[in-house]
């Protein structure tokens, strides 16, 4: 039998598939730990709202039945409360699946995606599984470098990422560089805000994508449940603009790709009024708490606007990391963001946040 890389496209060849990282449950099993502060992933600590759990256990006798292909239900509750035409929006399996729509309909081999440094996995893995050229811009100050962005878009530009809170920097760009940004933009390209955890911003000067959506302008606004909705396990994740292109991305969405439960939960969950408030309360008080925790420890920090925060610590990511994780915590290097010395850590409840301290305390000696 011969090997299975000799039967590969060529585009795919530079694709390093996604690692989570470990499990709690590994590391508990491995280190023989009872217990595990997972701070690696952006999930939200306080879980799904009270009236998605009701409506999932409520909707669980009818795992049998397949889903509704078109999301009619979560796409009409959408389209009600963000002010926006049905027909503008479309569900997938998490935000992810968005993205990958957005590859296999508008990319061609030979075309161009451009994107900032470090960026979301999802965007070089598009870029590559479509034999597209990654046009990159190193991130400046930790912040997109809109300027540098416009200077790589070209006739053979096809999507630009605007990664808006910048995962994994926390950053975000305002409305004014989004303004001059979109001025030097042709529309011959679809320019991207993945705005996975808009919920969690607080800064004033946010621009508001959606408002471009309703003004024409050929842009896509991607969101999640996984984040501020605490629906993680679920993937579900939709998209917003206009609705030519919404309806291409439906000849390459898969059928029956958001599953019924996912569905079921996300509808309640925007009948919740407190999911969100809670869950932007937690992490602001929280990063209070982290902020002046980090000040005293004498550590530099990237403020966020996300539920996450950066911070160097000062040694290898990877050495911090392994002994975080023999003490019960588990955090997200940042080599892998081209960002050795610093760590990438979700913001917890008030008691994962302290156990988090004391833990770096511990390792750092401070």
């Amino acid at each position: 039998m011969g090997n299975a890389e000799s039967l590969m496209r060529e585009t795919i060849k530079r694709i390093v598939p996604y690692s989570p990282g470990k499990s709690s449950a590994e590391v508990m099993r491995e280190l023989g730990l009872e217990r595990v502060t997972k701070l690696a992933s952006n999930e939200n600590p306080l879980g799904p709202s009270p009236l998605a759990i009701e409506a999932i256990c409520g909707a669980a006798g009818q795992a049998w039945v397949y889903p509704d292909p078109d999301c009619r239900d979560l796409t009409a509750a959408l389209a009600e409360r963000l002010e926006v035409p049905a027909e503008t929006i479309i569900v997938g399996r998490g935000s992810d699946e968005v993205i990958h729509m957005l590859g296999l309909a508008l990319v061609n081999e030979g075309e161009n995606i451009v994107f900032a440094t470090p960026p979301f996995a999802m965007y070089p893995i598009t870029a590559r599984l479509m034999g597209a050229e990654e046009r990159t811009v190193p991130h400046r100050n930790f912040r997109h470098d809109l300027d540098a962005m416009a200077e790589q878009v070209d006739e053979k530009t096809k999507l630009v990422f605007i990664s808006n809170p910048y995962n994994p920097l926390g950053t975000i760009v305002t409305a004014d560089e989004v303004e001059r940004f979109l001025d030097r933009i042709p529309d011959t390209c679809v320019i991207v805000f993945d705005e996975a955890y808009f919920e969690y911003v607080v800064d004033p000067d946010y621009p508001d994508a959606l408002g471009y959506v309703r003004d024409d302008v050929r842009c896509m606004v991607l969101r999640t449940f996984s984040k501020a909705w605490g629906l993680a396990g679920l993937r579900v994740g939709y998209g917003i603009g206009p609705a030519d292109i919404v309806n291409v991305l439906k000849q390459v969405r898969e059928p029956f790709n958001v599953d019924l439960l996912a569905q079921v939960a996300a509808v309640a969950s925007l009948r919740d009024p407190d999911q969100v408030p809670r869950s932007v309360r937690c992490v602001r008080e929280g990063l209070e708490y982290l902020y002046a925790q980090l000040d005293e420890m004498g550590l530099t920090y990237v403020p966020t606007q996300a539920n996450f925060v950066m911070v160097d610590v000062g040694i290898d990511s990877v050495e911090c990391f392994d002994a975080l994780m023999r003490l019960g915590v588990t955090v997200r290097t940042g080599e892998i963001f081209g960002l050795p010395s610093w760590l990438r850590v979700t913001v917890g409840t008030p008691e994962q946040n302290e156990t988090f301290i004391a833990a770096l305390r511990n390792v750092l000696k401070c």
